[in-house]
Protein backbone atom coordinates (compact mmCIF):
# COMPACT_ATOMS: atom_id res chain seq x y z
CA UNK A 1 0.00 0.00 0.00
CA UNK A 2 1.53 3.73 -1.54
CA UNK A 3 1.57 6.50 1.91
CA UNK A 4 -0.96 8.50 2.55
CA UNK A 5 -0.49 11.99 1.23
CA UNK A 6 -1.23 15.45 2.70
CA UNK A 7 -4.14 16.58 3.65
CA UNK A 8 -7.29 16.63 0.84
CA UNK A 9 -8.25 20.17 0.43
CA UNK A 10 -12.37 18.45 -0.36
CA UNK A 11 -13.27 21.90 -2.51
CA UNK A 12 -11.89 20.39 -5.45
CA UNK A 13 -10.89 16.61 -6.70
CA UNK A 14 -8.20 17.29 -8.87
CA UNK A 15 -6.96 13.61 -8.47
CA UNK A 16 -6.57 10.15 -6.47
CA UNK A 17 -2.91 10.51 -5.76
CA UNK A 18 -4.21 13.43 -3.65
CA UNK A 19 -6.24 11.45 -1.76
CA UNK A 20 -5.54 9.27 1.09
CA UNK A 21 -7.48 5.35 1.72
CA UNK A 22 -9.92 7.22 4.00
CA UNK A 23 -10.95 9.94 1.90
CA UNK A 24 -11.36 7.28 -0.74
CA UNK A 25 -13.70 5.13 1.13
CA UNK A 26 -15.76 8.26 2.66
CA UNK A 27 -16.43 9.04 -1.25
CA UNK A 28 -17.39 5.28 -1.96
CA UNK A 29 -19.85 5.16 0.52
CA UNK A 30 -21.61 8.65 0.36
CA UNK A 31 -21.72 6.91 -3.24
CA UNK A 32 -23.49 3.86 -2.01
CA UNK A 33 -25.72 5.86 -0.04
CA UNK A 34 -26.74 8.45 -2.80
CA UNK A 35 -27.24 5.20 -5.44
CA UNK A 36 -31.08 5.19 -5.07
CA UNK A 37 -31.11 8.20 -6.14
CA UNK A 38 -29.01 8.17 -9.19
CA UNK A 39 -30.70 6.54 -11.58
CA UNK A 40 -34.23 8.14 -11.19
CA UNK A 41 -35.18 11.77 -11.59
CA UNK A 42 -38.62 10.99 -9.60
CA UNK A 43 -35.83 10.58 -6.42
CA UNK A 44 -33.94 13.55 -6.84
CA UNK A 45 -32.85 15.70 -3.94
CA UNK A 46 -32.45 18.91 -2.97
CA UNK A 47 -28.60 18.66 -1.24
CA UNK A 48 -27.63 21.30 -3.97
CA UNK A 49 -30.53 23.32 -4.90
CA UNK A 50 -29.39 26.63 -5.42
CA UNK A 51 -26.25 25.75 -6.51
CA UNK A 52 -24.74 25.96 -10.04
CA UNK A 53 -22.37 23.63 -11.48
CA UNK A 54 -21.02 24.31 -14.86
CA UNK A 55 -19.70 21.43 -16.87
CA UNK A 56 -16.36 22.71 -19.19
CA UNK A 57 -15.49 20.12 -21.65
CA UNK A 58 -12.28 21.25 -23.60
CA UNK A 59 -12.45 17.24 -25.52
CA UNK A 60 -15.19 15.07 -26.61
CA UNK A 61 -16.91 13.05 -24.05
CA UNK A 62 -20.37 10.93 -23.69
CA UNK A 63 -20.30 8.85 -20.49
CA UNK A 64 -18.47 11.20 -18.34
CA UNK A 65 -20.11 14.75 -19.48
CA UNK A 66 -23.53 14.07 -19.30
CA UNK A 67 -23.63 11.55 -16.02
CA UNK A 68 -21.83 14.81 -14.32
CA UNK A 69 -24.85 16.86 -15.63
CA UNK A 70 -27.54 14.20 -14.53
CA UNK A 71 -25.81 14.36 -11.31
CA UNK A 72 -26.01 17.41 -10.76
CA UNK A 73 -29.50 17.74 -12.12
CA UNK A 74 -30.29 15.23 -9.69
CA UNK A 75 -28.89 16.40 -6.62
CA UNK A 76 -31.31 19.88 -7.57
CA UNK A 77 -28.02 21.89 -9.20
CA UNK A 78 -28.22 23.72 -12.06
CA UNK A 79 -26.07 23.45 -14.76
CA UNK A 80 -24.46 24.79 -17.87
CA UNK A 81 -23.05 23.11 -20.08
CA UNK A 82 -20.28 24.10 -21.94
CA UNK A 83 -17.94 22.85 -24.64
CA UNK A 84 -15.02 24.28 -26.48
CA UNK A 85 -17.07 24.42 -30.18
CA UNK A 86 -18.90 28.03 -30.43
CA UNK A 87 -17.56 29.32 -27.19
CA UNK A 88 -14.85 32.21 -26.77
CA UNK A 89 -12.26 29.95 -27.20
CA UNK A 90 -12.63 30.19 -30.82
CA UNK A 91 -11.60 33.65 -30.68
CA UNK A 92 -8.63 33.31 -28.71
CA UNK A 93 -9.85 33.49 -24.95
CA UNK A 94 -7.01 31.71 -22.78
CA UNK A 95 -8.38 28.83 -20.50
CA UNK A 96 -8.04 30.97 -17.28
CA UNK A 97 -9.68 33.74 -18.75
CA UNK A 98 -12.39 31.69 -19.85
CA UNK A 99 -12.74 30.26 -16.33
CA UNK A 100 -12.22 33.78 -14.55
CA UNK A 101 -15.31 35.06 -16.70
CA UNK A 102 -17.13 32.11 -15.96
CA UNK A 103 -16.84 32.30 -12.08
CA UNK A 104 -17.91 36.08 -12.30
CA UNK A 105 -21.08 34.82 -13.73
CA UNK A 106 -21.73 33.29 -9.55
CA UNK A 107 -21.15 29.54 -10.42
CA UNK A 108 -20.35 27.29 -7.40
CA UNK A 109 -18.29 24.15 -8.89
CA UNK A 110 -16.76 24.00 -13.03
CA UNK A 111 -16.15 20.25 -13.91
CA UNK A 112 -13.55 20.59 -16.52
CA UNK A 113 -12.05 18.07 -18.98
CA UNK A 114 -8.70 19.38 -20.89
CA UNK A 115 -6.31 17.99 -23.30
CA UNK A 116 -3.51 19.79 -20.96
CA UNK A 117 -2.00 17.75 -17.83
CA UNK A 118 -2.59 20.07 -14.95
CA UNK A 119 -5.26 21.95 -16.24
CA UNK A 120 -7.48 21.08 -13.10
CA UNK A 121 -5.00 22.39 -10.70
CA UNK A 122 -4.09 24.90 -12.54
CA UNK A 123 -7.76 26.33 -12.53
CA UNK A 124 -8.03 25.72 -9.17
CA UNK A 125 -5.23 27.75 -8.04
CA UNK A 126 -7.13 31.21 -9.79
CA UNK A 127 -11.03 30.43 -8.85
CA UNK A 128 -12.73 30.91 -5.67
CA UNK A 129 -15.32 27.98 -6.92
CA UNK A 130 -14.74 24.10 -6.20
CA UNK A 131 -13.28 22.75 -9.45
CA UNK A 132 -13.33 18.52 -10.04
CA UNK A 133 -11.10 17.09 -12.58
CA UNK A 134 -13.11 15.23 -15.13
CA UNK A 135 -9.90 14.22 -17.22
CA UNK A 136 -6.75 16.48 -17.77
CA UNK A 137 -4.24 15.28 -20.58
CA UNK A 138 -2.51 12.18 -20.16
CA UNK A 139 -2.65 12.60 -16.13
CA UNK A 140 -5.46 11.63 -14.06
CA UNK A 141 -9.28 10.74 -14.79
CA UNK A 142 -9.95 10.76 -10.62
CA UNK A 143 -13.89 9.87 -10.58
CA UNK A 144 -13.64 7.02 -13.37
CA UNK A 145 -11.13 5.32 -11.32
CA UNK A 146 -13.78 6.09 -8.31
CA UNK A 147 -16.81 4.51 -10.17
CA UNK A 148 -14.23 1.30 -10.65
CA UNK A 149 -13.61 0.98 -7.29
CA UNK A 150 -17.30 1.50 -6.62
CA UNK A 151 -18.16 -1.05 -8.49
CA UNK A 152 -14.95 -3.59 -8.00
CA UNK A 153 -16.80 -3.68 -3.98
CA UNK A 154 -20.23 -3.84 -5.42
CA UNK A 155 -19.30 -6.91 -7.23
CA UNK A 156 -18.03 -8.35 -4.62
CA UNK A 157 -20.95 -7.60 -2.13
CA UNK A 158 -23.19 -9.15 -3.97
CA UNK A 159 -21.26 -11.79 -4.61
CA UNK A 160 -20.96 -12.02 -0.38
CA UNK A 161 -16.95 -12.11 -1.04
CA UNK A 162 -15.43 -11.35 2.16
CA UNK A 163 -12.36 -10.22 0.40
CA UNK A 164 -12.36 -6.44 0.25
CA UNK A 165 -10.74 -4.37 -2.63
CA UNK A 166 -7.28 -4.84 -0.71
CA UNK A 167 -7.34 -8.28 -1.00
CA UNK A 168 -7.50 -8.19 -4.76
CA UNK A 169 -5.16 -8.44 -7.84
CA UNK A 170 -6.26 -6.28 -10.79
CA UNK A 171 -4.69 -6.03 -14.19
CA UNK A 172 -5.08 -3.02 -15.99
CA UNK A 173 -4.44 -3.92 -19.49
CA UNK A 174 -3.29 -1.72 -22.74
CA UNK A 175 -2.25 1.80 -23.71
CA UNK A 176 -1.14 3.05 -20.24
CA UNK A 177 1.39 5.32 -21.63
CA UNK A 178 -1.53 7.50 -22.93
CA UNK A 179 -4.15 6.65 -20.30
CA UNK A 180 -5.31 8.60 -17.97
CA UNK A 181 -7.88 6.33 -16.53
CA UNK A 182 -4.71 3.40 -15.93
CA UNK A 183 -3.27 6.52 -13.44
CA UNK A 184 -6.07 6.86 -11.50
CA UNK A 185 -6.93 3.71 -10.61
CA UNK A 186 -3.57 2.88 -10.33
CA UNK A 187 -3.73 5.67 -7.13
CA UNK A 188 -6.66 4.35 -6.51
CA UNK A 189 -6.42 0.54 -6.35
CA UNK A 190 -2.67 0.44 -4.46
CA UNK A 191 -4.12 3.32 -1.79
CA UNK A 192 -6.72 0.97 -1.30
CA UNK A 193 -3.94 -2.07 -0.65
CA UNK A 194 -4.55 -3.87 -4.14
CA UNK A 195 -2.30 -5.60 -6.23
CA UNK A 196 -1.82 -3.96 -9.71
CA UNK A 197 -0.34 -5.81 -12.94
CA UNK A 198 0.30 -2.64 -15.91
CA UNK A 199 0.22 -5.02 -18.94
CA UNK A 200 0.61 -3.81 -22.42
CA UNK A 201 3.21 -3.69 -24.87
CA UNK A 202 6.81 -2.82 -23.67
CA UNK A 203 6.32 0.44 -25.95
CA UNK A 204 2.70 1.72 -23.75
CA UNK A 205 4.08 0.69 -20.37
CA UNK A 206 6.13 3.29 -19.20
CA UNK A 207 8.26 2.12 -16.40
CA UNK A 208 7.64 4.60 -14.30
CA UNK A 209 4.17 2.65 -13.40
CA UNK A 210 6.38 0.91 -11.46
CA UNK A 211 7.67 3.67 -9.49
CA UNK A 212 3.82 4.28 -8.73
CA UNK A 213 3.41 0.57 -7.50
CA UNK A 214 2.49 -1.64 -9.92
CA UNK A 215 4.01 -5.10 -11.32
CA UNK A 216 5.18 -4.28 -15.05
CA UNK A 217 3.99 -7.89 -17.34
CA UNK A 218 3.70 -7.92 -21.12
CA UNK A 219 2.22 -11.12 -21.29
CA UNK A 220 -1.78 -10.84 -20.89
CA UNK A 221 -2.22 -14.87 -20.37
CA UNK A 222 -0.05 -14.96 -17.51
CA UNK A 223 -1.76 -11.59 -16.29
CA UNK A 224 -4.99 -13.70 -16.21
CA UNK A 225 -3.84 -16.54 -14.31
CA UNK A 226 -3.35 -13.98 -11.48
CA UNK A 227 -6.06 -11.37 -11.51
CA UNK A 228 -9.50 -11.10 -9.94
CA UNK A 229 -10.29 -8.10 -12.12
CA UNK A 230 -9.16 -6.78 -15.86
CA UNK A 231 -9.71 -3.01 -16.51
CA UNK A 232 -9.09 -2.98 -21.04
CA UNK A 233 -8.18 0.45 -21.68
CA UNK A 234 -9.65 2.02 -24.72
CA UNK A 235 -6.14 2.63 -27.24
CA UNK A 236 -6.51 6.14 -27.70
CA UNK A 237 -5.74 5.66 -31.90
CA UNK A 238 -6.06 10.17 -31.72
CA UNK A 239 -2.94 10.07 -29.61
CA UNK A 240 -0.68 7.70 -31.29
CA UNK A 241 -1.09 9.96 -34.63
CA UNK A 242 2.35 10.27 -36.20
CA UNK A 243 4.39 8.14 -33.34
CA UNK A 244 6.17 4.63 -33.53
CA UNK A 245 6.12 1.53 -31.99
CA UNK A 246 2.05 0.68 -31.74
CA UNK A 247 1.82 -2.74 -32.87
CA UNK A 248 0.00 -3.67 -35.64
CA UNK A 249 -3.49 -4.06 -34.93
CA UNK A 250 -3.55 -7.93 -35.74
CA UNK A 251 -0.85 -8.16 -33.49
CA UNK A 252 -2.57 -6.58 -30.51
CA UNK A 253 -5.76 -8.37 -30.86
CA UNK A 254 -3.39 -11.01 -30.62
CA UNK A 255 -1.27 -10.59 -27.91
CA UNK A 256 -3.40 -8.41 -25.61
CA UNK A 257 -7.02 -8.71 -26.72
CA UNK A 258 -9.79 -10.07 -24.18
CA UNK A 259 -11.40 -12.74 -26.31
CA UNK A 260 -13.79 -15.58 -25.42
CA UNK A 261 -10.92 -18.07 -26.13
CA UNK A 262 -8.57 -16.34 -23.83
CA UNK A 263 -11.24 -15.33 -21.19
CA UNK A 264 -12.05 -18.88 -20.89
CA UNK A 265 -8.58 -19.44 -19.19
CA UNK A 266 -8.69 -17.10 -16.67
CA UNK A 267 -10.55 -16.97 -13.48
CA UNK A 268 -13.99 -18.49 -13.82
CA UNK A 269 -14.67 -15.74 -11.20
CA UNK A 270 -13.16 -12.87 -13.40
CA UNK A 271 -14.63 -9.70 -13.18
CA UNK A 272 -14.23 -7.95 -17.44
CA UNK A 273 -13.98 -3.26 -16.69
CA UNK A 274 -13.19 -1.14 -19.68
CA UNK A 275 -13.88 2.85 -19.37
CA UNK A 276 -15.21 3.12 -22.70
CA UNK A 277 -15.63 3.87 -25.62
CA UNK A 278 -14.94 0.20 -26.35
CA UNK A 279 -13.23 -0.83 -29.44
CA UNK A 280 -15.17 -3.79 -30.08
CA UNK A 281 -12.98 -6.26 -31.44
CA UNK A 282 -10.26 -4.96 -30.41
CA UNK A 283 -9.34 -4.39 -26.80
CA UNK A 284 -12.24 -6.76 -26.35
CA UNK A 285 -14.73 -8.88 -28.35
CA UNK A 286 -17.77 -8.55 -28.45
CA UNK A 287 -19.01 -11.55 -26.66
CA UNK A 288 -16.85 -10.83 -23.67
CA UNK A 289 -18.00 -6.82 -23.63
CA UNK A 290 -21.76 -8.78 -23.83
CA UNK A 291 -20.63 -11.63 -21.52
CA UNK A 292 -21.86 -12.54 -18.06
CA UNK A 293 -18.67 -11.33 -16.76
CA UNK A 294 -18.49 -7.76 -17.87
CA UNK A 295 -19.82 -4.70 -15.67
CA UNK A 296 -19.25 -2.51 -18.63
CA UNK A 297 -22.98 -1.00 -17.83
CA UNK A 298 -22.96 -1.26 -14.40
CA UNK A 299 -20.04 0.96 -14.36
CA UNK A 300 -21.82 3.89 -16.60
CA UNK A 301 -24.57 3.62 -13.91
CA UNK A 302 -22.23 3.41 -11.00
CA UNK A 303 -20.66 6.84 -12.64
CA UNK A 304 -23.91 8.49 -11.82
CA UNK A 305 -23.73 8.10 -7.86
CA UNK A 306 -19.87 8.48 -7.94
CA UNK A 307 -20.31 11.62 -9.26
CA UNK A 308 -23.24 12.86 -7.11
CA UNK A 309 -21.08 12.17 -4.02
CA UNK A 310 -17.78 13.96 -5.75
CA UNK A 311 -19.96 16.94 -6.50
CA UNK A 312 -22.05 17.30 -2.56
CA UNK A 313 -18.75 16.72 -1.39
CA UNK A 314 -16.58 19.57 -2.59
CA UNK A 315 -19.40 21.90 -2.59
CA UNK A 316 -20.39 21.18 1.12
CA UNK A 317 -16.47 21.85 2.03
CA UNK A 318 -15.55 25.05 3.73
Amino acid sequence: MTANPAPWDRRHLLGLEDLSAGDITALLDLARELAPHSTRSSRKLAALAGRTVVTMFYENSTRTQLSFQLAAQRLSADVLPFTKAGASVAKGESLLDTVRNIEAMGVDCMVLRHPAAGAAARVASRVQCSVVNAGDGQHEHPTQALLDLYTLREVLQERRDPRGIGDLTVAVVGDLQHSRVARSNLWGLRRLGARVLAVGPATLVPSGFREMGAVICHDLDEALGQADAVNMLRVQYERHEGQAGFPPRAEYVRRWGLTRERLDRAKPDLIVMHPGPVNRGFEVSPEVADGPRSVILRQVRNGLAVRMAVLRTVLAAP
